[in-house]
């Protein structure tokens, strides 16, 4: 079952598809994105778009981005949702890209106290699989040959 957010974008999209006299697999297809990504979402099983198929999204249901998102729609939607997967640090999702920046702006108490709720949040961490040793070239005894 998605988020209450992810429910409350599954309803406003719901309304501008009846708005729009659409299918939820033709604004999805417009949008670039699967015929039933809609239903993805409401399993869980995708996230909200973002970058152009959002973009693509709420043209093709004649609204705003921010409205989609649950914002006034006059409101500039958040940058993050308006890049690609990637975020513009090249390694990172959008939304971890917001996360990061906005971390960088604390000061060093408030960056302890974030870190540690987001720890106490997310759990143990997963615990590494043992690797096996690689074999180093030339035998197990390497070093230096003993002079004779």
């Amino acid at each position: 079952m998605p988020n209450p957010d992810m429910e409350a974008f599954l309803e406003r999209v719901e309304s501008r598809l009846e708005r729009v006299e659409l299918t939820a697999e033709e604004a999805c297809r417009r949008a670039g994105l699967p015929a039933d990504y809609l239903d993805r979402i409401r399993e869980g099983r995708a996230l909200m778009p973002r970058g152009q198929p959002l973009i693509k999204f709420a043209e093709g249901l004649a609204t705003s981005i921010s409205y989609l998102v649950g914002l006034d729609p006059d409101t500039p939607p958040p940058q993050e949702l308006l890049e690609e997967a990637q975020g513009s640090l090249g390694l990172l999702a959008g939304d971890e890209e917001g996360l990061l920046r906005a971390y960088r702006r604390l000061d060093f108490s408030h960056k302890a106290a974030l870190l540690a709720v987001a720890r106490k949040m997310a759990g143990p961490e997963p615990e590494a699989e043992a690797r096996p040793a690689r074999p180093q070239p030339g035998g197990a005894a390497r070093g230096r040959k003993a002079k004779g």
